[in-house]
């Protein structure tokens, strides 16, 4: 049995889950997520407040999706009653972030700036000029959109620059040695 897959899935007071077949509906104060799961695994709740995930059979393509189906729902539970945030950092020397009306434009050395516009649902907020905060209720998203930011120009390992997530560690490593 699946470690992740067979624990249960708390409900907040303020949440409320609608399950119409393999498809879940979870309503909370930050909104509404919806996901169609595999038709592998079942979902039930329980009179505790509590939901559980269960797989139909022991195939090998259920146990593998039972976990996945689990925090799948756990995450959905999760963003409609507290919400998903990722935190990115600029260094580097006039290297900057700022925000023009919902838009993200990125100044990072090249010739023109780098605009980058969130999807429905999702907020960017600029700290600084060198912290970007990224926040859903998808955490799916959330992540992809903070990738996306991160990509228009990664740390490099020399020195330092570029766009990290908040406490990653870059690796650095030794230049040229140069001339004695």
């Amino acid at each position: 049995m699946s470690r992740i897959g067979k624990r249960p899935i708390p409900l907040p007071d303020k949440v409320s889950i609608t399950i119409a077949g393999q498809t879940v509906s979870v309503k909370g104060p930050k909104g509404e997520l919806s996901r169609s799961l595999v038709p592998e695994v079942t979902i039930e709740q329980e009179e505790s407040g509590t939901l559980l995930v269960k797989r139909r059979d022991e195939s090998r393509v259920a146990r593998q999706r039972h976990g996945l189906s689990r925090t799948l729902v756990a995450n959905m539970v999760e963003g409609v009653s507290q919400g998903f945030q990722t935190r990115l950092e600029i260094q580097g020397v006039g290297y900057r972030a700022q925000m023009q009306g919902t838009k993200l434009v990125l100044s990072m050395g090249f010739s023109h700036p780098v605009t980058i516009e969130p999807p429905q649902g999702i907020q960017i907020a600029v700290e600084n000029n060198t912290n970007v905060i990224v926040s859903g209720i998808d955490k799916e998203i959330v992540g992809n959109i903070a990738a996306s930011i991160r990509a228009v120009r990664p740390p490099e390992p020399y020195k330092g620059k570029g766009i990290r997530y908040s406490g990653e560690f870059v690796r650095r490593k030794v230049g040229k040695a140069g001339k004695k």
